[in-house]
């Protein structure tokens, strides 16, 4: 019989076992790469009634000191009283963003709304 005949069955790679559980990793760290979230990119619209003209600078300033936030996409609406931006929520939390306009001394609303947080039991 022809060693080709004798091959026929074998496996492709044709390295034994080794080679096999080298397949088997190589597939296992795919899987892992493919499942982890490196970014979430948020958009968020910050009610801060005490946003002026004057204070804008300032307000970019302190949402531009965080990694997360992508400083091209702030916008302020002054009829509104709104600050919108993506964010990597990854980075940075939503309430970090308020909380950098407060400690700026501008008024900014925090949402009162605490029945949607997880444990949450409404016994009304």
């Amino acid at each position: 019989m022809s060693k080709r005949k004798e091959n026929m069955g074998k496996t492709i790679c044709g390295g034994g076992p080794k080679a096999v559980s080298f397949a088997v990793l190589l597939a296992a760290l795919c899987a892992l790469a493919a499942g982890c979230r490196r970014e979430d990119f948020r958009e968020a619209t910050l009610a801060v009634p005490g946003l002026a003209a004057t204070n804008e600078t300032d307000v970019a300033a302190a949402l531009g000191r965080y990694e997360g936030v992508d400083r091209q996409t702030i916008r302020f609406d002054q009829a509104a009283k709104t600050v919108t931006l993506r964010y990597d929520s990854m980075k940075v939390a939503q309430t970090n963003l308020r909380m950098a306009i407060q400690e700026k001394g501008i008024e900014v609303a925090f949402p009162s709304n605490t029945t949607g947080m997880a444990g949450y039991i409404d016994e009304r």
